[in-house]
């Protein structure tokens, strides 16, 4: 066991354990972002979705992912046992599952908050575990398991298509399914904005998932180099870059700086740099992160008027758009540690190409796949609660108990109920 072994050994893990952190960053954006009234049911639905996670990614996922190469498509070895039946060259195998373990809790994660306040939970817990199962070990064999993707030349160091974009398109097909919040739309079609029900709480939630970033970037170079470092850095401009974009665009258009705008801002800068944090230069990566800013609002508002999807957190916005954009900027501006130049410094427009296919190809499995699987489950188990639970409120309809029993509202005995937040729901 030479010293690189334990070196990488020990950086893996430390990552891995930051990764696994942004779970409680997730838990405390999505229940900050949501109404009081639902809090136990976010929270209960994003630590359900680690447990799942390794589970049926131990169980299958994992030998899906990396086990040999069976036409491309997946990996042949079922039931594999990570820590003795997998070699990770320099690094320790059980590190190695654990690191991929996180990323799939995190794919996982990403759909509660797409589908928060009218889910039913268990309907949920069975979705989540077959994402965890076969949805995303598959395209992650594609990009990282000597896949077809990564065959052609597809680059995604950290995961924006792999991870992220994978969670963000299976939380398109689940809100899409599973339909709008009561109240969210008026009688002509117009949307109205449900308040967050705790707007710190899902501010240092962002600041715990950008704390954990830098385990989910640096530590996708599976060591500890001068690439570490790199990653580091472009991270870290990238969600400057994000959150001032998204400041300034909100701004303009809406008279003010919306609070909830820069924090998915930020989060979307961290997601587009994710794909090529490795190879892309500073000022891009900075550049990179202000294109996911000004995406996220005009995403979110594409999304919420023209399609009449109802995402309570942002975060199709955030992982889909962001991580396919993110994905093609590699092939606009990849320049450093690569032999494949992005198009603006001559490489052309082969690169640009293939992250196109691979955007594409992930795009259409995980929509498809996932779609699927929310309207088979919604007509075996039901996936929205009923209308008297969601004005109560899933805290109590799901799990029989209240986060904050002072301020919930549930006054059913009037023609119009007052949610949480003052909007006004006409029966």
């Amino acid at each position: 066991m030479g010293t690189t072994y334990l070196i990488n050994s020990m950086w893996v893990l430390v990552a891995g354990i930051l990764v696994f952190f942004m779970q409680g960053g997730f838990a405390l954006l999505e229940a900050g972002l949501t109404r009081c009234k639902n809090t136990v049911n976010v929270l209960s639905k994003n630590i359900m979705d680690f447990g799942l996670a390794t589970v049926a990614y131990g169980l299958v996922g994992f030998g899906l992912m990396y086990g040999a190469d069976v036409s491309g498509l997946f990996g042949g070895s079922f039931f594999v046992d990570p820590i003795t039946g997998f070699d990770a060259g320099e690094l320790s195998p059980g590190v190695f599952f654990f690191f991929q373990l996180v990323f799939a809790g995190a794919a996982a994660t990403i759909v509660s908050g797409a589908m928060a306040e009218r889910t039913r939970f268990r309907t949920y817990l069975v979705c989540s575990f077959f994402i965890s199962l076969v949805i995303y070990p598959i395209p992650g064999h594609w990009i990282w398991g000597g896949g077809w993707l990564s065959q052609l030349g597809f680059m995604d160091f950290a995961g924006s298509t792999a991870v992220h974009s994978v969670g963000g398109w299976a939380a398109l097909a689940g809100a899409a399914v599973v339909g709008p919040r009561i109240g969210k739309y008026d009688k002509n079609g117009k949307p109205r904005v449900i308040p967050a029900g705790n707007i710190f709480m899902a501010t240092l939630g962002v600041f715990v998932l950008w704390l954990g970033w830098y385990g989910f970037n640096p530590g996708s170079e599976l060591g500890f180099d001068d690439v570490t470092m790199h990653t580091v850095v472009t991270t870290t401009v990238a969600a400057a870059g994000g959150m001032l974009a998204a400041m300034l665009v909100t701004w303009k258009r809406y008279g003010k700086p919306d609070l909830s705008m820069i924090l998915n801002g930020l989060l979307g800068g961290l997601v587009s740099i994710t794909s090529g944090c490795n190879v892309i230069s500073f000022w891009p990566a900075l550049l990179v992160g202000a294109l996911g800013g000004v995406l996220i609002v005009f995403s979110v508002e594409f999304l919420d008027r023209k399609l009449k999807i109802d995402d309570p957190v942002g975060a199709i916005s955030v992982h889909g758009s962001c991580g396919a954009l993110g994905t093609l900027c590699v092939g606009l501006f990849a320049s450093v540690n690569t032999e494949s130049y992005g198009l603006f410094y001559g490489g052309g427009f082969t690169q640009l190409g293939i992250q196109a296919i691979g955007v594409v190809a992930v795009f259409v499995w995980t929509g498809v796949v996932s779609f699927i699987m929310f309207s088979v489950m919604k007509r075996l188990m039901g996936l929205r609660v009923s209308r008297e639970e969601e004005i109560r409120g899933l805290d109590i309809s799901e799990h029989g108990v209240e986060a904050y029993p002072d301020f919930v509202t549930r006054d059913l005995e009037h023609e119009g109920v007052t949610l949480n937040g003052g909007v006004k729901i006409e029966r």
